[in-house]
């Protein structure tokens, strides 16, 4: 496991001890849970890139053209 030192300022400071007391973690746990969610956000941000450019290559039908195709007798081979 490793150790890391992490220089705060005065203000760092009283918002890492102010959310440590808040959500009721020790420093350390909260600045883990703090990068995992960092983390999360880059994959779901990655996830949500590629749905879109899959969505870009999905082609619509127009509904007209879907009713012409349904009225149009079919033939057979």
């Amino acid at each position: 496991m490793a150790v890391i030192s992490l220089r705060l300022n005065k203000e760092e400071e009283n918002m890492v001890n102010f959310l440590a007391d808040y959500y009721e973690q020790d420093r350390s746990s909260l600045i883990k849970h703090s990068l995992k969610e960092l983390y999360e956000d880059i994959i779901d941000r990655q996830t949500i890139a590629e749905y879109e450019l899959k969505e870009k290559e999905v082609k619509f039908i127009d509904s007209s053209e879907i009713i012409k195709s349904l009225k149009t007798p079919k033939t057979s081979v």
